[in-house]
């Protein structure tokens, strides 16, 4: 048992600070509990977890004329987006966040590559190619590969996350929040032992 001190002066310090420990207890918890995201029944993902499968090894046509499938990018974490080549500003936002969220992983940024799907014939603006460079361009045109993605709405509303092994595992809002996409992604490269 802990044994005050006989100074009258000390003995009452002591117990002033003991309650005030007391009290401050649940406040400090209520901030742990809030900035980890450790409320019962929450997730401390942002971006919404799918059912977790391979997809298809469809050979697409990359902007070039070559070929490019997804197992092309196994061991890598990937950031797919579908849209029109036509890229309206909803489609340049996504790309913008895309680029700079793999941009803020920093020591981590060359274990993420970037695809953008496009769903038609029309060709991205060369100001715009320049402005993605290193993102990967294929065609989907002709292919069902953009059923393989679940959307809520349609697969352009989405950026999606595909892990190392080939596997789709999550999709992030319409109109993400890049800094969230950001933690999701530092917390899988923390945790993973792949890509």
């Amino acid at each position: 048992m802990f044994a005050l001190p006989a100074d009258p002066v000390r003995r009452g310090r002591i117990k002033l600070l003991a309650l005030a420990a007391f009290f401050a207890l649940p406040v400090v918890a209520g901030y742990v509990v809030f900035f980890f995201d450790l409320a019962p029944g929450s997730t401390a993902n942002y971006g919404t977890l799918v059912p977790t499968r391979p997809l298809s090894d469809t050979r697409l046509q990359d902007h070039e004329g070559g070929a490019f499938r997804f197992s092309d990018l196994r061991g890598k974490w990937v950031l797919v987006q579908f849209d029109s080549g036509a890229c309206a500003e909803y489609c340049e936002r996504k790309l913008y966040f895309m680029r700079q969220t793999r941009k803020a992983l920093g020591k981590n940024t060359p274990r993420v590559e970037r695809v953008w799907l496009v769903t038609d014939a029309q060709a991205p603006a060369p100001r715009l190619m320049q402005a993605i460079e290193g993102t990967r361009l294929a065609r989907t045109s002709g292919t069902p590969i953009a059923a393989e993605f679940p959307a809520e709405r349609a697969a352009s509303d989405h950026i999606y996350l595909v892990d190392p092994n080939g596997n789709l595992m999550m999709r992030f809002p319409r109109d993400p929040d890049p800094s969230r996409m950001l933690k999701d992604l530092q917390r899988l490269m923390k945790v993973s032992g792949i890509g």
